[in-house]
């Protein structure tokens, strides 16, 4: 197996959030109309000393004066967050936004309050506006574009993606990890001889990188070529993970490709124990069929189908399984 994507926990999406939350009170009173100035200036003092409804309601005071002012719904929807009124504070932060595209702000406090609300999708897409501004504010920050990159990998926004990480080469053309990620975009668009050139690139610039070594070493099982150089790539990267369950993946998928079906099995039991993941059920229900033990071969494949419901190619598996049991069924029967 390749590697795992990280999915956006909520925690992560917290400490996005606040990596890219600007404090915006030092700068309000640059920005804020003259006369909800006043207003303003007293919520922030009223927030500061906890009294909530008070700040909110001269909030709302400077938002009759400035309606249109991000600043200000900032200021509410940070008061509503005290008082956990998320819904409120989701409101006013809409509103911040709307009033000023360009903020950061907005965006990464909603990206952290959808996240705790378990709406990952929504705190995914509020964190990678958040980004996209921040990238206009620090146009050489790495980081931002990584960050940027991951999130849109993770939405298969592949162009978007493979923009971000050429970026990041056009910045810093040292960078592994660029060729890393570029290498699983242009596998994920089927490009494999793209793909391997990218995960060389990596591997050149960084020998002992244990991700790309895996990431090459299956790529070159699955295309059925080079398998000595993989094994080699493969066992490299379990030297530095022994218990990383994609890595014993790659490595009872090469031993089946080899034919070495018990091996095979072997590893690849191992993996299982080590990850729940479709790919290393699929493998499995592989070798198992490769045995003749339909039964655990089918097994395999179902956990496969649970853990990734529309994938065609396990529906087949078992359906071809299911219509060999049938014909055999009938076979001894008319005997």
């Amino acid at each position: 197996m390749i590697f795992q994507h990280k999915r956006l926990t909520p925690q992560i999406v917290f400490c996005l959030a606040v990596c890219v939350f600007i404090p915006f009170f030092a700068l309000a009173s640059d920005e804020i109309n003259s006369r909800a100035l006043s207003r303003y200036i007293m919520a922030v003092m009223y927030d500061d000393l906890g009294d909530l409804d008070t700040a909110i309601q001269e909030y709302k005071k400077a938002l009759s004066l400035d309606y249109k002012n991000s600043l200000i719904h900032l200021g509410l929807a940070a008061s509503h967050i005290k008082k956990g009124e998320f819904p409120r504070a989701i409101e006013e932060l809409k509103l911040a936004a709307r009033f000023d595209p360009e903020a950061i702000e907005p965006h990464a406090i909603l990206a952290l309050l959808y996240s705790s609300q378990n709406k990952l999708d929504l705190a995914t897409g509020e964190y990678e506006i958040a980004l996209r501004n921040a990238s206009k504010l620090q146009p050489k920050n790495i980081e931002i574009y990584k960050t940027l990159g991951a999130i849109y990998l993770q939405q298969k926004k592949y162009k978007e993606a493979e923009n971000a990480y050429k970026l990041i080469l056009d910045l810093s053309p040292n960078d592994a990890e660029a060729h890393f990620y570029l290498a699983n975009i242009y596998d994920e668009l089927k490009d494999r001889a793209k793909a391997e050139a990218e995960l060389k690139n990596a591997l050149e610039l960084k020998p002992d990188y244990h991700q790309a070594l895996n990431y090459l070493g299956y790529l070159y099982v699955e295309e059925n070529r080079n398998l000595e150089t993989a094994e080699t790539m493969i066992r490299k990267a379990l030297e530095m993970e022994p218990d990383n369950g994609a890595y014993v993946d790659s490595l009872g998928w090469l031993y089946f490709k080899k034919g070495k079906i018990q091996e095979a099995l072997r590893e690849l039991e191992r993996a299982s124990v080590l990850l729940e993941d479709p790919v290393i059920y699929e493998h499995l229900g592989d070798v198992y069929f490769k045995t003749g033990d339909y039964n655990n071969a089918k097994l395999n494949w179902q956990k496969s189908l649970r853990l990734e419901p529309n994938k065609d190619v396990v529906k087949n598996k078992i359906e071809a399984l299911n219509r060999k049991s049938t014909i055999d069924e009938k076979a001894k029967s008319a005997k």
